[in-house]
């Protein structure tokens, strides 16, 4: 009795003198707390503006803001004037105007005045708006159709393309026979039909054509595409397999009544299929493209045949990437997927013979991805003409890396333009060709630089490279830019600066609370741990004073898996990084480990986790505890580990899995079955359950949860439509059937996968707090 009231008195005592400094509850609010952040930071049209997003009034949400590069003045918009705050767009450079759809209509904005007009406006909405070499021309969408605008002597709006879902319905339903036997036998019947066959030959011809009718199938139209020269359309359709939707109940209603919604499928074999026709506008016909010659488009993955000779019976299931146009030539690139997403292939489509030539292949065992290039098989990758028709450039992981290659249609050779161990994460083209700006990690992995690069020479210029992430937009002149810059205790601010070498930035936006700045936030250091493997792991550690250390520490898993968080900018764990200065200031030792499969670290680092996520990924945090343990003086016995979405996942798969490594964990929206999450991102590094059942097997929780040895409080929202509220419960059964004990579920009614209340996030908080000094703040006698 004596020793638990010594204990609790401490206990106390520790949450008190801490609070003095950061109280728990303050900087769960968020921005409330922190500071509103600017986002979202674009050009005007002319250039001579910055426009961003921001609420540095404390209003319930951002409004859109002006920074006049003249008068260096910040002006809030009013939201009358908001729709005139008209971003600029590169691919309508060339144009005196720029045309986009808003509120549904066509308009055009004059790029020196700035005075809209309106082109078109119906009760269907207007979108895709897209230019062609006649700035006289504008095409835009509705529905499943493209409209051309012509300007100048001969204006009209008219409807182009005729395309229509399904099939064709047949008009002649009754048997030929039966209609021909009507003909024969009754006067009345030949006689009509002779009438309409003779007024048929009657009609004058049309002024002016209209396009066929041409049906498209089941499948769903993606937005349609037109060559720069107004001669072919390119039709994207998606055949989806029929997909079993899953739902979520929302329990806090306004009306009172549980209320149910449709959320996403769950991962399947049953990929979808895209296919693409090119639609002759003068010949008004349309042929589908026949990419059945693609290199090994029927080759089975190694998983499924270890010779890696096997061959399916059908080609696989293509996602097929929107065209890149030649504006000089009838010609287009594009970038194709398999559905499985072990291949990639770049080809370059004859738009007048509707043929297709295959000038780049990659392959992956494990999946396609990396900066530039995306494992996401619907997200357009960098691929863009260098030279227009001659020869372009595109990102690979060739090297180990994502770099920037070109390839030359003429020598039929591609060349690698940047190398080394970092990656590429933005690229434009300057406007005279001459020279690339590039977003680079190139001096650590932990920063994004912004770069020149020669392309001639593949010299790099360094524009701003110090610790830090400079998130750039360039400005339509390409002398000034926009910049988003932040490092790893200060929140993300707005600068402006010149697009040359060592300039200094101009501080615009001034965000963070008076509350926030009276605290001394941490730097963390960023180190590299020695993994069992050999390869240097990085990680964010945040260490206390001699005096203060209590010999306990915590270990962070980021979510996402593909994602970085060891860096030196502010984070979007931005709450856990207070939280995790918090713990530091009483004593905890906290380490944030990018584990294998996040990014920025190249291809291998990247894939780790092909086939068995909870494995390596995991590995990396035992080894994180064992350098803690030799290196920083950890007790082995109080160590505890949390994470949230995939960080809530490996936190049970190391109580699970490694049932004696770790003294305690917090498990937050936490995946628990794979075979009940996504199929976009599961598939990618599970293959499917019902061909990988190993994979899926060794790497979900719940087959594990007879192991449960050690203290586990799982947070759950209960209107998570991405990790849903069913992987939890069912997880929750299987420890109630088993016996376990020792575990909490904490669930939260109103929060979805990201939580919103701050209330929300402070009860969250609190329980893994309070779960951290009960296990792991263990006082001696």
């Amino acid at each position: 009795m004596k020793t638990t009231l010594t204990f609790l008195i401490f206990f106390l005592f520790k949450i008190d003198l801490i609070f003095a400094q950061l109280s728990l509850k303050e900087i769960m609010q968020g921005e409330t707390f922190v500071g509103h952040l600017p986002e979202n930071q674009r050009w005007s049209l002319d250039g001579k503006h910055i426009y961003f997003d921001w609420n540095n009034s404390n209003e319930l949400g951002n409004t859109t803001y002006e920074f006049d590069g003249l008068s260096k003045l910040v002006t809030k918009i009013s939201p009358e004037n908001e729709n005139r705050t008209i971003s600029y767009d590169k691919n309508q450079a060339d144009f005196k105007s720029q045309v986009l759809s808003l509120d549904g209509a066509l308009i055009e904005f004059d790029k020196k005045t700035k005075i809209p007009k309106l082109i078109f406006q119906a009760s269907e909405s207007v979108f895709n708006v897209q230019r062609l070499n006649d700035d006289t021309k504008i095409v835009f969408q509705m529905e499943n159709n493209l409209f051309l605008v012509a300007s100048g002597a001969q204006s009209s709006i008219r409807q182009i393309t005729n395309f229509k879902s399904g099939d064709k319905k047949n008009k002649n339903s009754d048997s030929t026979f039966l209609m021909k036997q009507q003909s024969e036998l009754f006067k009345y019947v030949k006689n009509k039909n002779d009438k309409s066959n003779w007024n048929k030959t009657q009609k004058s011809k049309p002024l002016f054509t209209f396009p066929m009718e041409h049906f498209l199938g089941d499948g769903n139209i993606e937005e349609l595409q037109i060559d720069p020269f107004q001669k072919f359309v390119i039709v994207r359709s998606t055949f989806n397999q029929k997909e079993v939707e899953t739902s979520v109940q929302n329990f806090v209603t306004a009306n009172g009544y549980t209320q149910n919604f449709v959320a996403r499928g769950k991962v399947s074999q049953d990929e979808p299929n895209q296919k693409v026709a090119i639609y002759s506008i003068e010949r008004d016909s349309l042929i589908w493209l026949d990419f059945s010659n693609l290199t090994n488009i029927r080759s089975k993955p190694k998983y499924m045949d270890a010779s890696g000779n096997g061959r399916f019976e059908k080609d696989r299931a293509l996602f097929i990437h929107p065209f890149v146009f030649s504006k000089t030539q009838n010609m287009a690139l594009c970038d194709i997927r398999s559905a499985d997403n072990k291949d990639r292939w770049i080809v370059l489509v004859d738009l007048s013979k509707a043929t297709v030539k295959e000038v780049e292949h990659q392959h992956d065992e494990a999946w396609i991805g990396g900066p530039g290039i995306s494992s996401w098989n619907s997200e357009i990758a960098v691929l863009d003409w260098l030279v227009d028709g001659k020869s372009f450039y595109f990102q690979s992981e060739e090297s180990g890396y994502s770099h920037v290659y070109s390839y030359n249609l003429s020598s039929e050779k591609k060349e690698q333009l940047t190398s080394g161990n970092f990656e590429i994460y933005a690229i434009e083209l300057s406007a005279d060709k001459k020279k690339f700006y590039i977003t680079a990690n190139k001096t650590h992995p932990g920063n994004r630089g912004f770069y020149h690069f020669e392309i001639a020479t593949k010299k790099w210029i360094p524009i701003f490279e110090d610790n830090g992430f400079f998130d750039v937009q360039i400005s339509p002149n390409e002398k000034e830019l926009a910049i988003r810059f932040s490092n790893s205790n200060s929140p993300w601010e707005l600068y402006f600066a010149k697009n040359v070498p060592n300039e200094k930035m101009v501080q615009i936006t001034h965000s963070t609370t008076e509350k926030f700045k009276q605290y001394q936030w941490r730097k963390p250091e960023v180190i590299q741990i020695p993994a069992s493997d050999g390869v240097g792991v990085y990680a964010r550690i945040y260490e206390p004073t001699a005096e203060k250390k209590n010999g306990a520490a915590v270990l962070f898993v980021h979510g996402a898996g593909y994602l970085q968080n060891a860096h030196n900018y502010w984070s979007n764990y931005y709450r856990e990084y207070m939280f995790h200065n918090l713990l530091t200031d009483l004593g905890y030792t906290v380490l944030d480990v990018d584990y294998r499969a996040s990014e920025g670290y190249g291809r291998d680092y990247r894939t780790a986790i092909y086939r068995h996520m909870g494995g390596r990924d995991l590995l990396d945090f035992v080894d994180a505890k064992s350098y803690l343990v030799k290196k920083k003086g950890i007790d082995s016995n109080r160590v505890g580990i949390y994470g949230g979405s995939y960080g809530g996942f490996i936190t049970l798969m190391g109580l699970l899995t490694t049932p004696n490594e770790f003294a305690c964990g917090a498990a937050l929206r936490s995946v628990t079955d794979w075979a009940h999450y996504n199929h976009e991102y599961t598939s990618n590094i599970l293959n499917y359950p019902e061909t990988d059942e190993i994979a899926y097997r060794q790497s979900s929780p719940i087959y594990f949860a007879q192991n449960l040895k050690n203290p586990l409080v799982m947070l759950h929202g209960m209107v998570d439509d991405n990790v849903q509220f069913q992987d939890v419960v069912r997880l929750s059964q299987r420890f109630i059937e088993l016996g376990k004990k020792d575990w909490d579920l904490a669930v939260y009614p109103i929060e979805s996968h990201g939580f919103k209340e701050a209330y929300s996030w402070y009860d969250e908080y609190r329980r893994i707090f309070e779960l951290f000094e009960k296990n792991l703040l263990r006082i001696k006698n």
